[in-house]
């Protein structure tokens, strides 16, 4: 009776421990991504503004290819990620950008004049 107990208890053991196992992230994986996160920026691109809209929160640029997001040339509507990036721009302004997909929308992280 008690050797039932015994292999009973150590496959409660087992179990539980493989449960966690499953569930918890490798202390490794969880730094890699912690590393590229913070380091690892998207190229910039060159851009044309075609449209400010500040009530929005969106920019419309014409854009050469976009590398990081396997995205031709074109003209398309960004969200913003910061709206004062809008403050100074004008239509036909040169401007450098990166976008990336936040949330599931294409969004211009980072933006300055063309020089």
């Amino acid at each position: 009776m008690k050797f039932n107990h015994l292999i009973a208890a150590t496959a409660f053991a087992a179990t539980a421990v493989l449960a966690h196992a499953q569930s918890a992230p490798a202390a490794s994986a969880v730094d890699h991504a912690a590393h590229h996160g913070a380091s690892a920026a998207a190229p910039q691109s060159d851009g044309e503004v075609r449209k400010v809209d500040k009530a929005q929160g969106k920019l419309t640029l014409r854009h050469g290819p976009l590398e990081n997001l396997s995205m031709p040339g074109m003209t398309m509507i960004f969200k913003v990620g910061d709206p004062k990036m809008l403050d100074n721009l004008k239509e036909g302004d040169k401007v450098k950008f990166t976008a990336e997909k936040v949330n599931g929308a294409f969004t211009v992280t980072a933006l300055q004049p063309a020089k």
